[in-house]
């Protein structure tokens, strides 16, 4: 990561780890968001009857949302659930979205300033899921762009803002908190995946084999719940471990 980049998230760090409810986590978000250069951002988790939304939308919009169901419709959460990858939706040149309800759909979302942005899919487990999201009112730009220098931030920012959300605003489980205990090698595996070393890289600097360096990284991602190792990263560092 640049200077700049490596600045934004350990000023975004150091913010959240004091978040403890939904209005901090908001500001906190908020204040990034708009160093990224949108206006925008919303989290939403899908895990049941209930969905949890932490954003900064219109609340007329987001009341709307709801009160229709439109999480069910809304192309961005449908893609969200099927796909791993940061992706880009809406803004300059971009082809109409899915049927005539889908395209009415982000008409109507476009009325009220989300026009165009980029989500991070999280995976959470059971067929659950979660989305980090970074919209802009700009329909004249291609959100791509806008984070063609912060890819790797936005997406371990997702992920880190999931992190915290749960531990901080859920009651913890007995699953959650067993087992979460990390190996001295453990540790070390995913400190150097956090640096952005690959599976190769990490085999020269710790001098263990590939797949030993696998098996670390599965087996820590499996004690701290993650659905991924870049989840996995995220967790770890929430917690304090690789520090």
């Amino acid at each position: 990561m640049s200077p700049v980049v490596e600045c934004i998230l350990q000023e975004f760090i150091d913010s959240i780890q004091t978040a403890s409810s939904a209005a901090e986590f908001e500001r906190v978000a908020t204040r990034l968001t708009q160093e990224l250069g949108f206006q925008r951002f919303a989290y939403l988790r899908l895990t049941g009857d209930t969905p949890m939304l932490i954003s900064s939308y219109p609340k007329s919009w987001t009341s709307r949302y709801f009160q229709l169901g439109y999480q069910q419709l809304d192309p961005v959460v449908r893609r969200a659930r099927v796909e791993r990858a940061m992706f880009s939706w809406g803004g300059e040149g971009s082809a109409p979205v899915g049927n005539r309800e889908q395209r009415r759909f982000f008409d109507e979302a476009a009325t009220f300033g989300i026009r165009s942005g980029v989500t991070v899919p999280i995976r959470v487990g059971f067929g659950r899921m979660a989305a980090f999201t970074l919209a802009t009112d700009d329909g004249d730009v291609r959100p791509e762009r806008l984070v063609a220098d912060w890819k790797d931030l936005v997406h371990i920012v997702g992920l880190y803002f999931h992190s915290h959300v749960a531990a901080r605003l859920d009651v913890p489980s007995a699953d959650q908190l067993a087992g979460s205990e990390l190996t001295q090698r453990e540790r070390q595996c995913l400190a150097w995946t956090a640096q952005g070393k690959t599976v190769a890289d990490i085999a020269v600097l710790v001098q263990i084999a590939p797949r030993t360096v696998v098996f670390h990284l599965e087996n820590a991602r499996r004690k701290l719940g993650a659905a991924s190792i870049a989840q996995c990263v995220a967790e770890a560092l929430r917690r304090g471990l690789l520090s």
